[in-house]
């Protein structure tokens, strides 16, 4: 299908101070503890903002983490909507080649409602434990765990619950959540390519894996923003929006200290819904590392984001310290030069390559073709990663890396990024900070991920660190978006 743009405006012809938001972009780029990627803003339904920080562009799909859940959820939505599964229902019903192995009164008193709320009566993540109990059926595995309390009692974040949540939808509607979710969001929102990582069971994860464009973010907020409705048609009922985003339990020290803030400052503590999160402000899905897609009734607004943070408490901190205030009541008059100057700098967002100089020449010689080992024997960073080979010639230099028999040639460009496709999505950057140490830095572009990797002449040795560790493992030639 050919994809529709959203609707585009002048910050201040929708009442939003660029001046503010080039104070949000300023923070973003000087917080130690976030990378920003992208940011998307949307007031009244228009694109008022957005950027892209190169390497990174907008079309390509990024992975989105966490909130591959609210996607789910919505998918769920839908299937309500149809009859294809009741809230109400026995979890274990929908899997009844299972139903002789459940025993526990608790597990067989889960209801669907349970799984998109993280209310199952576990107290803690099951993951593990469910994954020790079936390796290959983590469906089975998750049931076999009696809950802790009585399901509905308790909030755990957990991934095989919307796993499980998947699967039924999965099983109900004979498709995969990508294809079920195709004409009824996906094509009717605009949203293009995506790509879903699957498990052991052969179907796409549910919990995580999702891989979409930060529009895709945008439009999934714009269309809860609106309760169900876009362009004017209802999509999702009003009913399941509410019920969606609103608190179903107390959250509140689940996620920990989050960084020594009081409770009331901290936006994991305040309640969770089918799958979102609310916040001090609004509500929001929510991915690993800040991919967030944040909406805010009360301000007719949207802010979604890509990004590698460390800390992502710190990055929601941002949001409300430099954009809550952008928002206006009414359209602001005399602000050409503020939004012109936003405009121009969101053409030139950029992430600083790494630093590096060209081969020392009285060195070039004994770099050619240098073959480095892991450091201590094992790379830390990356466990696959068995060597690492350095050629120099006519044409400059590459990296080579080694990881179960494959190798994958990284070269850089001349101070920047250099992006390549194949064999997977990466940009390179780097050189050397002195005649015996070669630093390397890859970002794999569908990822929020980077990977820093320091080659030392002295002893043959390198090393790999990321600067966010992937969460779903797997060889580097892995972190790329599936592909039909």
């Amino acid at each position: 299908m050919t994809l529709r743009p959203l609707p585009t405006s002048t910050p201040s012809a929708q009442g939003v101070d660029a001046s503010r938001v080039l104070a949000f972009l300023d923070a973003l780029e000087a917080a130690e503890a976030v990378e920003p990627h992208s940011v998307m803003i949307l007031r009244h339904g228009r694109v008022v903002a957005a950027g892209w920080w190169a390497p990174y562009r907008p079309d390509r799909p990024q992975l989105l983490y966490s909130v591959s859940k609210s996607f789910t959820a919505t998918a769920a939505g839908f299937a309500v909507a149809e009859g294809l599964i009741g809230l109400d229902d026995p979890v274990v019903s929908y899997f009844p080649e299972f139903e002789a192995d459940i025993t526990d009164p608790r597990s067989r008193a889960m209801r669907v409602r349970h799984l998109p709320s993280m209310t199952s009566g576990h107290e803690a993540e099951t993951y593990d434990r469910a994954r020790a109990l079936d390796q290959v059926e983590l469906v089975r595995g998750f049931l076999l765990l009696p809950p802790d309390r009585d399901p509905g009692t308790v909030f755990a974040y957990n991934q095989p619950a919307t796993f499980t949540l998947a699967a039924i939808l999965q099983r109900v509607t004979g498709q995969s959540l990508t294809a079920y979710l195709r004409p009824r969001l996906l094509d009717p929102l605009g949203i293009g390519e995506v790509g879903w990582l699957k498990g052991r069971s052969g179907r796409e994860l549910g919990f995580s894996g999702l891989h979409g464009a930060t529009d895709a973010l945008a439009r999934l907020g714009q269309l809860y923003l609106d309760e169900g409705v876009w362009e004017g048609k209802r999509l999702l009922s009003r009913e399941w929006v509410a019920e969606a985003t609103r608190a179903h339990l107390p959250t509140a020290g689940y996620m920990g200290d989050a960084g020594g803030q009081d409770a009331e400052q901290r936006d994991w503590d305040l309640g969770y819904g089918f799958s979102f999160w609310q916040s001090r402000h609004g509500y929001r899905a929510d991915g690993a590392y800040g991919q967030f897609c944040v909406v805010l009734p009360e301000h007719d607004a949207v802010i979604a984001t890509t990004a590698a943070a460390a800390d992502m408490q710190a990055l929601l901190d941002l949001v409300w310290e430099h954009l809550l205030p952008a928002f206006g009541p009414e359209p602001l008059t005399g602000r050409d030069a503020a939004d012109a100057a936003l405009a121009e700098r969101l053409t030139r967002l950029a992430l600083t390559p790494a630093a590096g100089s060209p081969v020392p020449p009285e060195r070039a010689e004994q770099w050619s073709d240098a073959e480095f080992t892991p450091y201590g024997g094992v790379c830390a960073g990356q466990p696959g990663l068995s060597g690492a080979v350095v050629t120099v010639d006519a044409d400059g230099w590459a990296l080579t890396l080694v990881e179960d028999g494959h190798r994958l040639r990284a070269a850089p460009g001349a101070g920047g990024w250099r992006v390549t496709d194949e064999p997977l999505p990466l940009a390179v950057s780097g050189g050397w900070t002195d005649g015996d140490t070669l630093a390397v830095d890859l970002v794999l572009l569908e990822t929020p991920h980077r990977l820093r990797v320091t080659c030392s002449l002295a002893d043959r040795t390198f090393t790999a660190r990321w600067d966010t560790a992937p969460l779903h493992g797997g060889p580097l030639r892995s972190l790329r978006a599936p592909r039909p």
